[in-house]
């Protein structure tokens, strides 16, 4: 007899936009560079997903959709689309709102959720007020001159008519999962954080860049930290870690995890 209980579900996500980062660093990339990793980048990581059958949110910004529309459709085709604002560097409020509008035209998704660039604080009432059901721009960790939240929760919840999905961190030392941890960590040790997370959580909420699969060598600005591992010698270790996730649980995009909590869906239309 199957058992009743439900799978582990795996919250697989990717940040898509502009390579801008070498520029908080002193660096002036220009747009064209910038594009050009992220998408040499996404060319690498889409057909090890594809091969998997590994199934992601991809947040994107409205400016990176519109230089490679022709490549989130393709992505469109598998994968969630969700919003990562309209621009990676510069920000205003309407563009919570415009972003939706312009990734909704091109993909021919209803978007439904929002990530905030750098994890930035933003108005929950105003994610909400722009048609999105969700936010993931919450990792409830501290990391030095971003953000401490150690405060807030550290799973699923409700506030401003938003269900809030934070990035994993274990319980207790709310060890964070996301990118520059998987980068510079042994992938034994995410693996032990992992499996506690999943046992307590029963779900995986993780995030990671296209542009970081990319050859990041020539990028010396950038701290080491954040270069220390890219390219195929990244993929790798993240095609192995998906395979071994693989055994545990089912990867669902955020909007599909959203809607189990929430079976009846209301799609707002602009």
């Amino acid at each position: 007899m199957q058992s009743s209980k439900q799978p582990y579900r795996i919250l697989l996500s990717f940040d898509l936009e502009e390579f801008d980062i070498p520029n908080e660093y002193g660096a002036s990339l220009p747009v064209d560079e910038q594009l050009r990793v992220t998408q040499n980048g996404t060319a690498r990581l889409l057909p090890v997903l594809n091969q998997l059958q590994a199934t992601a949110t991809f947040f994107t910004t409205a400016f990176y959709a519109r230089q490679q529309d022709t490549e989130v459709k393709e992505i469109a085709g598998r994968h969630e689309i969700a919003s990562h604002a309209f621009h990676h560097s510069r920000f205003s409020e309407d563009d919570i709102l415009h972003s939706r509008q312009v990734l909704a035209k091109i993909t021919g998704q209803n978007i439904s959720g929002f990530r905030m660039p750098r994890l930035a604080p933003v108005s929950k009432k105003l994610i909400a007020q722009a048609g999105y059901r969700y936010d993931a721009s919450l990792n409830p960790t501290w990391l030095p001159g971003r953000y401490n939240n150690f405060s807030q929760p550290r799973t699923l919840f409700r506030q401003d008519q938003l269900w809030i999905i934070p990035s994993s961190v274990t319980p207790l030392l709310r060890i964070p999962l996301f990118w520059l941890a998987f980068k510079n960590l042994p992938l034994s040790f995410i693996k032990q954080c992992s499996l506690r997370i999943l046992k307590k959580d029963q779900y995986l909420s993780l995030y990671f860049h296209p542009w970081e699969f990319a050859d990041l060598a020539g990028y010396r600005t950038m701290p080491f930290y954040t270069r220390k591992i890219c390219g195929n010698q990244l993929l790798d270790k993240l095609t192995a870690y998906l395979q071994w996730l693989q055994t545990l649980g089912v990867f669902t995009t955020m909007e599909s995890f959203i809607s189990m909590h929430e079976p009846a869906r209301h799609t707002r239309i602009l």
